[in-house]
């Protein structure tokens, strides 16, 4: 498998995760909207998934970036 191949899987699996991860960050944060006494797990959550977003925003450029050089 060529490092494009791999680059398009990879960036294709994160996607799919990232789309979990917008689900996950409105429930999070309609959690704390409503307030509670302890919202420490939400604001964790949303840590962990804005990090899961960013990863794949940095994968998707690089798979992008590798695309254009393939082509030219």
């Amino acid at each position: 498998m060529s490092r494009h191949h791999f680059a398009i899987k990879v960036t294709s699996g994160l996607g799919l995760l990232s789309l979990f991860a917008l689900g996950a960050s409105h429930l999070a944060l309609k959690d704390i909207a409503h307030g509670g006494p302890n919202l420490r797990l939400e604001w964790n959550v949303l840590r962990i998934l804005g990090s899961v977003l960013a990863v794949f925003i940095v994968a998707a450029l690089a798979a992008r970036r590798r695309a254009a050089k393939h082509i030219r």
